[in-house]
């Protein structure tokens, strides 16, 4: 069983990757962004990777491997953390939230976006897709076996991609290969047990795609744990940085006015930062009359997730 779906996985992603226009691609050196640097190769594709400047990252190594292996023309854009926040208003004005997690993830995508269009590039390819199709995602992985199937499945009914968003914004096109409907239809079938299912002496998200793959990526990026693009990029320090910059009685007087005045709970300096950007930008999010967030009053539908504020588990 294993073979067969392999060999179709293969298939379908290689047609994806290959029908995609663009020969740039938003590298991190994680599995899904090195499946696609491998089936375009040949093409000797650019590549590009953001890493902060100033915080701790750890995609770099990962990165080089990569763009070594297959020939690949790597950028290696190092932010520097004035220009980090700089996209992290514009990041706040595009995707009209204060979402923290979804920020610190997607402000790369903004920086990477915005360079290629800066370079005079039409497009990009993104490793959209993969983590919710083949459940990368730790709370998946840690997910009891009895609930997996079901949990995927509602993940992939909410999936939504903010790079989308950006790139439309931006004037870039954004080619997804994990997202072309014959690989969704293919994913929907792939059982959850060969999706998420122990290695050695660990549990792996995305099993089918690291076996099916380990015999042509370096086994340290096959079998490399999930990085979110925060983590990767070193814009999870960010959390860190407000922390130090924020003081503890500035920040509480600001949350009990926050929470009085908007309704808004705050749940660290961080969201608060963001929070404001959003508020000058749009006003005091909306309240939903019906199945509203806990601590923004937002409208969430079918997730524990909550888009506007990334509050979870609501």
């Amino acid at each position: 069983m294993l073979d067969n779906a392999s060999k179709e996985l293969y298939k379908v992603l290689e047609e994806s990757c290959n029908s995609c226009k663009s020969n740039l691609i938003a590298l991190s050196g994680g599995l899904d962004s090195s499946i696609i640097a491998y089936f375009l190769k040949n093409r000797k594709p650019n590549a590009i990777a953001i890493i902060a400047e100033d915080f701790v990252s750890t995609d770099l190594t990962y990165c080089q491997r990569i763009a070594k292996e297959f020939g690949l023309n790597l950028t290696i854009y190092q932010v520097k953390t004035a220009e980090i926040l700089e996209a992290v208003e514009e990041t706040i004005k595009i995707l009209k939230n204060f979402n923290d997690i979804e920020i610190r993830n997607n402000v790369v995508m903004y920086l990477a976006i915005k360079w290629a269009k800066d370079n005079g590039e039409k497009s990009i390819i993104t490793g959209d897709g993969a983590d919710e199709l083949f459940a990368g995602y730790s709370f998946l992985v840690n997910k009891p076996e009895n609930e997996l199937e079901a949990e995927i499945t509602r993940v992939c009914s909410v999936m939504h991609f903010p790079t989308q968003k950006i790139g439309k914004e931006i004037g870039i096109d954004i080619e997804s290969p994990f997202l072309n409907d014959k690989v969704i239809d293919l994913a929907k079938k792939i059982p959850a047990d060969m999706k998420v299912r122990d290695e050695g002496k660990q549990r792996h998200g995305k099993w089918i795609l690291r076996k099916t793959f380990e015999k042509f990526l370096p086994q340290q990026i096959t079998w490399r744990e999930k990085s979110p693009m925060q983590d990767g990029s070193g814009t999870a320090g960010l959390t860190g940085l407000f922390e130090s910059i924020i003081n503890e009685e500035k920040y509480v007087e600001k949350k009990l006015t926050t929470e009085k005045e908007d309704e808004v709970i705050i749940r660290s300096r961080e969201s608060m930062h963001y929070y404001e950007i959003y508020k000058k930008l749009f006003g005091v999010p909306v309240k939903s009359p019906g199945n509203a967030c806990p601590y923004c009053k937002h409208e969430v539908k079918n997730s524990k997730f909550c888009r506007m504020c990334g509050a979870f588990p609501i």
